[in-house]
């Protein structure tokens, strides 16, 4: 039997996730929700709609849930749909808070043989893939530090304008966008232990922030900085990690709107003799496997019951907690946003 999958959320996301769902002959898309649909009926595809995530859970004998609300009402969402025996996966973030994803990890261990799974989709890419090759094999030697720009120029305003609302979104470009780099660095360098930084709205002026400046250093002494913006007028995506032996450089990411250019690793070597002109390698990658690969992997683990390991709820908390260190590490941003530190746990 197919694998009955519901979609919570079916704007541009949900839209997309639905075709990458089609292409796994053990899923069936039988049903989605939206607030846009007036009353309940079908698709095109046959697929019954509903005009709340409520409905739909209780009306559908589901599976699996795919959640791709905004970030006020997705950790809600994926509690209902884990009591009601579905496997969910949920887009990140996870939530608005660290509070957010703690009460669903509370659901979550009350229903250890339902996997929960969350969309930090950018570990599927090839040149990230590849990136963590070199680095989990010390092909370069060891990591000395990352530096990491993450950009777009604005932050998007849909029809209720709910990114630049706090209390829909949680926060701004650090918590939408940035958030992915913040993985990326946790996953190439591991957690970070101490954490300084800037935050900003001054170009925007949303309720929410346009610019965040971290640096961060983990307990072995690597070195991080991570700007997340929204300010950046060209998109761009690029992570540089420095090694002992060389260097991986990231550059440009595959995506919808096709405006981070083209996806390359470039892989330095480093010698004795190359007088800071080491021989370069770079690679470019032309198809966006990620989002395939993704739903791939969360039928692999729910059919054979293996544990989710990239985008699972721990890494998720561990995300989020580091985004939270990042905004409460700017006093200003802290005390006139009301971050609570009690929020983000014990690691403070």
């Amino acid at each position: 039997m197919k694998i009955r999958v519901g979609i919570a959320g079916y704007g541009i996301v949900g839209k997309r996730r639905h075709d990458y769902l089609n292409l796994n002959p053990r899923f069936e898309v039988v049903s989605v929700c939206d607030q846009k649909f007036q009353e309940e009926g079908r698709l095109q595809c046959g697929a019954r709609h509903y005009t709340s995530y409520q409905s739909m859970i209780e009306k559908e004998p589901l599976d699996a849930l795919f959640v791709c609300l905004t970030n006020d009402v997705a950790p809600d969402a994926t509690i209902l749909g884990l009591q009601a025996g579905c496997h969910v996966f949920c887009e990140k973030p996870p939530g608005r808070t660290v509070e957010d994803i703690t009460s669903v990890i509370k659901v979550s261990n009350q229903h250890p043989s339902q996997k929960l799974k969350y969309g930090f989709n950018h570990r599927y890419h090839d040149s990230i893939m590849r990136a963590m090759e070199i680095i989990s094999t010390h092909d370069l030697g060891e990591v000395i530090n990352l530096r990491g720009v993450y950009g777009k120029s604005k932050i998007l305003n849909y029809k209720s304008n709910w990114r630049t609302q706090r209390s829909i979104a949680g926060g701004g470009i650090l918590l939408d966008q940035g958030i992915h780099m913040v993985d990326l660095f946790r996953l190439f360098a591991g957690e970070f232990s101490e954490v300084h930084s800037f935050i900003s709205n001054r170009y925007w002026n949303h309720d929410v922030e346009d610019n965040a400046y971290a640096i961060m250093k983990t307990n072995n002494g690597i070195i991080g900085m991570l700007n997340s913006s929204a300010t950046q007028w060209r998109h761009r995506f690029n992570l540089e990690i420095s090694l002992s032996e060389g260097a991986v450089i990231l550059s440009g990411i595959l995506s919808g709107s096709k405006s981070y250019g083209a996806e390359t690793i470039t892989i330095v070597r480093k010698n004795d003799d190359d007088m800071g002109d080491p021989l370069e390698e770079t690679i470019r990658y032309n198809k966006d496997l990620s989002w395939k690969r993704e739903i791939d992997e969360f039928q692999d683990c729910i059919d054979f019951d293996k544990p989710i390991l990239n985008g699972s709820a721990f890494e998720a908390m561990q995300t989020m907690k580091l985004v939270y260190r990042i905004y409460c590490s700017d006093p200003k941003w802290k005390n006139q946003y009301k971050l609570n530190e009690e929020t983000i746990g014990e690691s403070l």
